[in-house]
């Protein structure tokens, strides 16, 4: 539904965007990571047209966009980073007032204005100005507001910034509702938790290049040794079980603290097993035992060596 072919935007030397590529299918939720300056805004508003490239091509349903006229834009719906909305107006005048940018006529309009409060859980404050919104419902009408036109893909920057808890979960539903009805949604972040829990594919920038593409398996794959198990103990390790451990094939590295075991194994199944059997062959006794695949924020660091929110 979506394709970006070789995006590229310069300002100046800096390379913001340097051949950005990929491809958003219907009913599917692309996850575009990358920490604050990895060039996501600027990719979404070359796709939207905001900013025209450098260099590349935009695509929507197989069809290169053409200029700010053209017709194929109508399919794209815009969620920006920053608010657009009119604090003296009500959440339905403001959704009245950008519906007829989109050129919805009465009957339409109505049926729109309700879909989209209603999947913003706004429907009860409509009538409300939105200077009395907290800052998560302004979010969840900005979101409704890019949903009139019925687009068939979902550009959305950074759409929870700022976002209390509850506000980030109802536009989680909410997008995760688009998903099932077939939209195709392009979602930037830097936080590891959305796109841990939204996306079905992952895309991970850095100054401006794709450095990894895939599932959340395929990116851990990624990593030499990405599974950790973590063993609490009764008592303090012996050095002698630590050269043990550190010894058996699959074990990547050892970490102790106090009465904590912290280990990177190859295969967390195999693993796992030879790692409390030496344990129990040298008298250890185990009081718990945790494991975890390697998230978002570790393959990060691993690929680029910084974190993800660092800018």
């Amino acid at each position: 539904m979506l394709e970006a072919r070789g995006l590229a935007k310069s300002y100046g030397a800096i390379r913001a965007v340097d051949g950005v590529s990929f491809a958003v299918e219907p009913g599917r939720i692309l996850g575009l990571l990358g920490p604050n300056g990895a060039g996501k805004t600027t990719t979404v508003s070359m796709i939207s047209g905001l900013l025209k490239p450098d260099s590349g091509e935009v695509l929507v349903a197989g069809r290169p966009l053409r200029g700010d006229t053209d017709p194929a834009k109508g399919k794209l719906g815009l969620v920006p980073q920053e608010l657009a909305l009119y604090d003296e107006l009500s959440a339905a005048e403001n959704l009245r007032f950008f519906g007829s940018l989109q050129g919805l006529g009465a009957r339409t309009m109505a049926r729109a204005m309700d879909e989209a409060l209603a999947i913003s859980g706004l429907a009860d404050r409509r009538h409300d100005r939105v200077k009395t919104y907290s800052g998560g419902m302004k979010r969840r009408l900005n979101l409704a507001a890019g949903l009139l036109h019925d687009p068939q893909v979902l550009l959305l920057d950074e759409p929870t910034v700022g976002v209390d808890p509850q506000s980030r979960n109802a536009i989680f539903d909410a997008l995760e509702a688009l998903r099932d009805k077939g939209k195709a949604i392009l979602y930037t972040t830097h936080y590891m938790e959305e796109a841990e829990r939204l996306c079905d594919r992952l895309i991970i920038v850095d100054r401006g290049k794709v450095i990894a593409d895939g599932t959340l398996a395929d990116l851990q794959r990624l990593l030499p040794a990405g599974n950790r198990l973590v063993v609490e103990l009764t008592s303090p390790p012996d050095p002698k079980w630590l050269m043990a451990l550190r010894a058996l094939p699959g074990v990547a590295s050892v970490e102790e603290s106090d009465h904590r075991l912290t280990l990177v194994l190859d295969d967390l199944a195999g693993g796992s097993a030879a790692v409390l059997s030496c344990l129990k062959a040298h008298g250890a006794t185990v009081a718990s035992v945790t494991s975890e695949r390697a998230g978002l924020e570790h393959i990060f660091l691993s690929l680029t060596g910084r974190t993800l929110r660092d800018s």
